[in-house]
């Protein structure tokens, strides 16, 4: 018996999803572990397997869709099985995507005046993908002959149209963004389009540094202590079974500790109220192939070190592999974002709205001071506290970091409380 299968549901907050990739065609054979599509939410990406073996069917949903969580995306049975019940709208069963995409810019051409229109006075139904596109090109998307799922205008949608010489939105009183200038003559080059993680995460900093008064106070601390007690760790590690605890792991344990003796840091802005939470939940900062991901270590001050350690090894990993939950994506109190380790002296990080802060974590840099008289070297770590000025003022922001690095600097007495 034919079985549907159906667009995931990554999280709570998730409410659909883009079809990024298709690994296999209409009338392929299909086994149970076998890969089918690619498909991304607004942060991270993820692949879906075939549940069962058979044939491929039909596909629902091409590449560059946006489909709706639970919704049919293909069709996996024995050939020759009747999938109309599957379809939506009539959609002509094992039909494979590419006929379907050749199909609509020749529909459009014949009957523009009834298939090609979308009736302006009507809300038309179109992905974000194929909106921004609109915009972009001053488009207006109403006229689009719509090829997705259940009749909706998509990103392939808005470039038929633009091809076809569709009459431009009238301007408003905006200037319109400068077009990207020619190449030279004979120079090669490659447009690489935007994920859609990425236009995310373009949109969320735009906005971080368009809606906040932030500032950054930068300063340092005296690692000799955290650096002693991470060599011992390593040298006993094994025989205490203990996790490969990283610096990165030291700082989030003493964030986690101070930063309850500073609310305001440890709290969502907006325009009504600050919310404290009780609890300090950390969103780390991961480098993931997809683009920057900031998944949350919640409760993190009722962690020990070592719990400290495991969790935060769990969720890179799942980050960088695309694997992670988009409910482990949100609920940040606090972000810290460690590009020490490739060699930065000072950097401002941005803040993730509605949080009040973020950490920036510095290289280790050789130092020297007086002592007895005498010139001595020490090895100094660098940290970089953006926060927003709506929320705290300079001394109160000043204080966290001055006790954040007091207690580095002393960290083994802060284990021993």
């Amino acid at each position: 018996m034919a079985s549907a299968v159906i667009m995931p549901r990554q999280g709570q907050s998730v409410e659909s999803c883009i079809i990024t990739k298709w690994y296999k065609k209409v009338g392929e054979e299909v086994k149970e572990g076998d890969l089918l599509f690619s498909y991304e939410t607004d942060k991270a990406s993820f692949d879906e397997e075939a549940k069962v073996s058979g044939t491929l069917l039909a596909i629902l949903a091409e590449e560059g869709d946006d489909v709706p969580v639970l919704q049919n995306v293909c069709v996996i049975g024995k050939p020759g099985e009747d999938v109309s019940a599957f379809t939506a709208q009539g959609a002509q069963a094992g039909e494979p995507a590419k006929e379907k995409a050749a199909a609509a810019p020749m529909a459009q051409a014949a009957a523009p005046a009834v298939t090609g229109q979308v009736q302006a006075d009507e809300r038309a139904r179109i992905s974000p993908r194929a909106r921004n596109a609109a915009q972009n090109m001053n488009i207006d998307y109403t006229q689009a002959a719509p090829t997705g799922p259940n009749g909706r205008i998509i990103e392939r949608d808005i470039a038929a149209l633009a091809k076809s010489g569709a009459a431009k939105m009238e301007k408003t009183a905006a200037p319109a963004a400068a077009a990207m200038p020619a190449a030279p003559s004979g120079e090669e080059f490659t447009d690489v389009p935007h994920s859609n993680v990425r236009r995310m995460i373009a949109k969320a900093m735009h906005a971080s540094l368009s809606n906040m008064a932030q500032l950054t106070h930068s300063s340092s601390f005296d690692a000799t202590d955290i650096l002693a007690f991470r060599k011992r760790i390593k040298e006993n590690a094994e025989a205490l079974s203990l996790e490969n605890i990283t610096l990165n792991d030291i700082v989030i344990y003493a964030v986690s500790r101070v930063l309850r003796n500073h609310p305001a840091l440890n709290a969502h802005y907006d325009d009504d109220k600050l919310r404290v939470f009780k609890n300090v939940h950390i969103g780390m900062a991961v480098d993931t192939p997809r683009g920057l991901l900031v998944p949350t270590l919640f409760n993190a001050n009722l962690l020990s070190l070592n719990e400290i350690a495991r969790q935060t090894k769990i969720i890179a990993k799942e980050a960088q592999e695309g694997k992670i939950s988009p409910d482990l994506l949100t609920g940040a109190s606090f972000t810290i974002s460690n590009l020490g380790a490739l060699g930065i002296e000072h950097f401002t990080p941005v803040i993730n709205p509605p949080q009040t802060g973020i950490l920036g974590v510095n290289n280790i840099q050789t130092r020297v001071r007086m002592e007895g008289g005498e010139m001595k070297p020490y090895q100094a770590m660098g940290l970089s506290l953006t926060y927003d000025h709506r929320a705290l003022d300079g001394a109160p922001a000043s204080r966290f970091l001055q006790e954040l690095c007091s207690t580095l600097e002393r960290f083994s007495v802060l284990l021993a409380r």
